[in-house]
């Protein structure tokens, strides 16, 4: 048992007979990080706690409180009452930017925008993410087989999101599990910033749909092609136009659907 995940008495029913049988079954664990910066609070999210430095050097990145892993000087992570709180300590010059731009925030795990009163305020990258590398369809299709393997939390709640860094040619080589899709994929570029990993040199694979907020962070950390298990919304379409990223949802083992961007040459068959 991780500490991710915990053991509560769960009964299962069965409609056909009507019977009971008594038992337990893995739930993943929810709970509250407070994100401080210098001294001032700046965010609360619910997270799964597994992860949590590189929750918080990804979430920093992606919104825009941070431009780079070294801008993060140490994170103490520590429990509280009803949670845990999480004191990062920033580079000078990067607080003073922090605390001139700060903004009050209350993050849940099914959006990634709760709390904002500005529209405004919306995250939102302002530039083209360079040109990465082709993906094969082979490559998208290994990706998916193979994500299953890394989810070890999910293996036993079969409740948690995953966000996979893959090599070129598919090979999955990074996952962070989360309860919330946006806290997956924040732990997820925030242990690439922490590992030094080019953006450029391979793609990103959600679990979850993908939303705008997705699209916004994959562009942030750079990356230029995003996989979705499930579909995008027609924000997400419209900001990956904008922002040059190549768009695959509804990836499954027998195929995927392509919404935007590059597509290597395939054999093209137009609905009749």
């Amino acid at each position: 048992m991780t500490t991710g995940s915990r053991e509560v008495r769960a009964d299962s029913i069965s409609f056909a007979t009507a019977k009971v049988v008594q038992g337990s079954r893995a739930v993943p664990v929810e709970m509250p990080v407070e994100i401080v910066y210098g001294t001032i609070p700046y965010a609360v999210m619910m997270v799964t706690p597994e992860d949590i430095e590189d929750f918080v050097f990804g979430f920093s990145y992606t919104e825009g409180v941070t431009t780079s892993d070294r801008d993060i000087r140490s994170i103490n992570v520590e429990s509280h009452l009803k949670g845990l709180r999480a004191l990062v300590d920033l580079v000078p010059e990067r607080l003073s930017t922090h605390l001139a731009r700060q903004r009050a925030m209350v993050g849940r795990t099914g959006c990634g925008v709760c709390g904002i009163e500005d529209i405004n305020a919306l995250p939102s990258a302002s530039e083209r993410v360079p040109q990465g590398p082709d993906i094969a369809i082979e490559a998208i299709h290994r990706a998916v087989s193979e994500l299953g393997s890394h989810q070890p939390l999910n293996d036993i709640t079969r409740a948690v999101h995953a966000a996979a860094w893959c090599e070129r040619s598919g090979k999955v080589t990074l996952v962070r599990e989360d309860v919330g899709r946006h806290n997956a994929l924040d732990k997820l570029i925030g242990a690439a910033l922490r590992q030094k990993l080019d953006p450029r040199s391979g793609f990103i694979l959600i679990t979850s749909r993908c939303s705008y907020e997705m699209i916004e962070k994959t562009a942030a950390f750079g990356v230029a092609t995003l996989i979705a298990i499930s579909a995008p919304t027609s924000l997400a379409i419209e900001r990956s136009e904008a922002l040059g990223i190549t768009l695959y949802a509804i990836a499954r083992a027998d195929g995927a659907t392509h919404f935007t961007g590059q597509m290597p040459d395939l054999v093209l068959e137009k609905c009749a």
